[in-house]
């Protein structure tokens, strides 16, 4: 990789959970390498109280994030994206707006930890299987060397990281 860091818009329905977690992951683990975003075709308004519980006790600040559409990355002025990863089933067949800089797109499905009910314990839970099962995935997307990759080597790889564990 070049100076510019490379994009990463993390997709899902609501951006609530599963999103907010990969845009604070890769933003987190990519050390400036990597700039990411997230958002949903449907956004319920406001990240889940499960993920920021989780993003607090990382020690990242969650007062950034916040549930929006992906239509934000579709208008003018909005940053290029190199790469599109769907996180949820709902997202991946849906038909994504035509955003900037014709992302390579990924899909990394992962059960939807805002679903899980029960006691506060129970779902904080769950929102840590899904950072850990994202932790993974965003590591060993970092570990590729993309300046050495053509686009289909890069996809092959990107469909590899996404059939990972835990793979919904």
């Amino acid at each position: 990789m070049n100076d510019t860091p490379f994009t990463v818009l993390v997709l899902c329905t609501g951006n609530s959970a599963r999103s907010i977690l990969g845009e604070a992951l890769f933003n987190h683990l990519g050390e400036g390498r990597v700039r990411a975003f997230s958002a949903g075709s449907r956004p319920k308004g406001a990240p889940h109280p499960g993920a920021l519980r989780l993003l607090a006790r990382r020690g990242i600040d969650p007062s950034p994030f916040r549930s929006k559409s992906w239509d934000e990355f579709s208008r003018a002025g909005a940053p290029a994206i190199d790469l599109a990863i769907t996180v949820c089933g709902n997202a991946a067949g849906e038909a994504c707006p035509v955003f900037l800089g014709s992302p390579i797109k990924a899909h990394w499905g992962l059960p939807d930890p805002a679903e899980v009910t029960g006691s506060e314990a129970d779902i904080d839970a769950a929102f840590e299987e899904t950072w850990r099962l994202l932790e993974m995935r965003v590591k060993a997307f970092l570990e590729l060397d993309l300046a050495s990759m053509d686009q289909s080597e890069i996809q092959r790889a990107l469909a590899t990281i996404g059939a990972m564990e835990g793979a919904a």
